[in-house]
């Protein structure tokens, strides 16, 4: 690890753990000496962050001088710690470690009040039901969406049946019983939605399908809101 990432990590870390942080805690969420932490803390105040404290009682970051105050109002503030608070239960492992280090981020560059506000905002986000177990890498999936690569993986549908599917990945979409993945599948040569919690042995393959992620998916999503309407208008019907 570089110095000068290194020297970010701990920005990051100080953001998100409870002050003070002590050395000890830092060294052991950074997996470096104590000796390191206290030659990286005083290169941080000679940078200009504004870290208050000293050894022995811990370390809180009081200030960020290389990032500007961002301008927010409160209740735009509000939408976004409920937001993110909402990632940070629904999402995957390292989605819900990103949604926690972007509102550390956030309250580091905010002033003291809205600050406070955040750390203490009346809005939360509880799901009460839980959701199926998925074995895949969803970080994988989620690069290759990015990247507009195929992938391979291996899928039972609701009756058990097995399959192998390739298909080209579009989106994803956190539902409250299930998270889903919009494709263009290459074995039925349509778009299909795949749960995620019945796939497995997930694999990138080498075939790329850019740029034609966002056409697709827009399609794709005309076709789920046409078919969401129909089935509005069926309901509506009077016999």
């Amino acid at each position: 690890m570089s110095r000068t990432h290194r020297l970010f990590q701990m920005m990051q870390t100080l953001r998100g753990l409870p002050p003070p942080v002590t050395a000890r805690q830092l060294a052991d969420e950074m997996h470096m000496s104590e000796r390191t932490i206290y030659r990286d803390i005083d290169a941080l105040r000679g940078m200009g962050a504004v870290i208050d404290g000293e050894a022995g009682f811990g370390y809180t970051l009081i200030e960020d001088a290389a990032l500007p105050p961002l301008g927010f109002e409160d209740e735009e503030l509000e939408a976004l710690v409920l937001g993110l608070r909402d990632v940070a239960v629904i999402g995957d492992p390292a989605l819900a470690k990103a949604a926690l280090s972007a509102l550390a981020k956030i309250k580091a560059r905010v002033p003291p009040r809205q600050a406070h506000r955040l750390q203490h905002a009346v809005l939360d986000a509880h799901r009460f039901g839980v959701l199926p177990e998925i074995s895949i890498d969803v970080s994988v999936l989620r690069r290759a969406t990015w990247d507009e690569v195929a992938v391979a993986f291996n899928y039972r549908d609701g009756q058990g049946a097995a399959t192998v599917r390739q298909v080209d990945p579009l989106g994803l979409v956190y539902l409250d019983r299930s998270n889903v993945l919009l494709a263009w599948c290459h074995l039925r040569r349509d778009f299909r939605t795949f749960r995620l919690d019945r796939m497995s042995a997930l694999r990138r393959t080498d075939h790329s399908f850019r740029p034609r992620r966002v056409p697709m998916l827009r399609a794709h999503l005309e076709l789920i809101r046409g078919s969401e309407a129909k089935s509005a208008n069926d309901r509506g019907t009077c016999d």
